[in-house]
């Protein structure tokens, strides 16, 4: 009977060696992940909307946080501008990028080389080095085109695509090139054009990357607070960043419920966008595994 002890005592030991750590690891993980989630809920939901008072489980909780949000502040205004700026720089800049990197995989030219590296080390340097140049040009472009200045969101599309070719160029590209140039070839042997090569052929094929780099180019640009909040001064211009940090930048303490709550409405398109790209990104992830 000893035998028997001690025989499931090292089967148990053994477990623990081979596979519990690693179940240990992911509890660990999974609470650093989740905590500060709950923690947001929790303030959302703590009707006092002080910092001081924010805890794991509210006493009283309630909605008045979001209503507060709703009814004291442009927040629905808010959201449609970044809804608004997010897609329609995440596109603009995805479509730039596919174009670039299209280019790059299937033509030779002189400075291609050259033209890579500089887009690879033009991202070295962080695109808020250059506030104050675009400033003073945004300054001039403001009173000569109102329509595209300061507290449009014109601007900051512009600003954004200005850094959409880069290191979305260089990861399209590596996917163009697993993509056999004999589909190109038959397609010419067949008439088509490069354009039509482009869009019935390619596009098709790399849904994957498009749906990765749509994805964290709408994530960068909702999230991007610091140009924002210099050339989106006014309130019925301002993003969602921009004017939820407004409520806590004063004081902390006073508004801390509705920056809460206004954080946690703000992830729903992130999240939802996130959910409806999800199968392509999981094949794009496993297939450029594949392929590399």
């Amino acid at each position: 009977m000893s035998t028997d002890v001690v025989r499931l005592g090292s089967a148990r030991g053994g477990w623990l060696r081979r596979a519990g750590w690693r179940h240990l690891v992911g509890i660990v993980a999974l609470f650093f992940a989740l905590f500060p989630i709950v923690f947001l809920v929790s303030a959302a939901l703590n009707p006092l909307g002080t910092l001081g008072t924010a805890s794991i489980v509210p006493s009283d909780a309630s909605l008045d946080n979001f209503r507060n949000l709703f009814a004291r502040t442009d927040f629905l205004r808010w959201m449609l501008n970044t809804l608004f700026i997010g897609l329609a720089s995440a596109a603009a800049g995805m479509f730039l990028s596919t174009c670039a990197a299209y280019a790059f995989s299937r033509f030779r030219f002189r400075g291609r080389r050259m033209g890579l590296l500089s887009l690879l080390l033009v991202q070295m340097f962080p695109q808020f080095l250059a506030i104050v140049t675009l400033y003073l040009m945004f300054a001039t472009v403001t009173d000569l085109y109102p329509g595209i200045g300061f507290n449009t969101p014109w601007s900051l599309i512009l600003l954004y695509l200005g850094g959409a070719l880069g290191v979305n160029t260089w990861l399209m590209k590596g996917f163009f090139d697993t993509i056999p140039t004999d589909l190109d070839e038959s397609a010419k042997v067949d008439g088509a054009s490069h354009v039509r090569i482009f869009f019935d052929i390619i596009l098709p094929l790399v849904a994957p990357i498009l749906a990765i780099t749509g994805l964290l180019a709408f994530i960068g640009t909702v999230s991007e607070f610091i140009i924002a909040s210099i050339f989106l001064t006014d309130p019925d211009s301002k993003t969602v960043a921009v004017g939820l940090y407004g409520l806590v930048a004063g004081e902390r303490n006073n508004n801390f419920g509705m920056f809460a709550a206004g954080s946690l409405i703000a992830a729903i398109p992130t999240v939802a966008l996130f959910q409806f790209l999800q199968r392509y990104i999981v094949g794009g992830l496993t297939s450029g595994a594949v392929k590399g």
